[in-house]
């Protein structure tokens, strides 16, 4: 996998500066995080377990096959960046109240 580089002209251009469009990027990221890994438990808890046995060293090619396409999947982090990059991130300031 090859290294894409982005300007950071671009990345400020998406928000007021680069600290805004970090913490926008990595919020997003982190809740990208989260539906990947609720995915996947979701998907890992249909498989029956293997047995009692904990320390059983069969293997389930099923469970196998299921965590290589989720390593294989983009990064959060990077999926965010590309979406602040591409068609910006929509985000708000919450309404202070005094």
């Amino acid at each position: 996998m090859g290294i894409k580089t982005i300007s950071i002209s671009t990345i400020t251009g998406k928000a007021a500066n680069i600290y805004e469009a970090i913490i926008v990027t990595s919020k997003k990221a982190r809740a990208l995080h989260e539906d990947n890994k609720t995915e996947f438990t979701n998907l890992m808890n249909t498989f029956h377990p293997a047995g009692e046995d904990e320390f059983d060293d069969r293997d389930n090619a099923e469970q196998a096959k299921l965590s290589v396409e989720f390593e294989k999947k983009e990064k959060a982090h990077m999926t965010a960046l590309n979406k602040l990059v591409d068609d910006g991130i929509e985000y708000r300031y919450k309404d202070v109240e005094e």
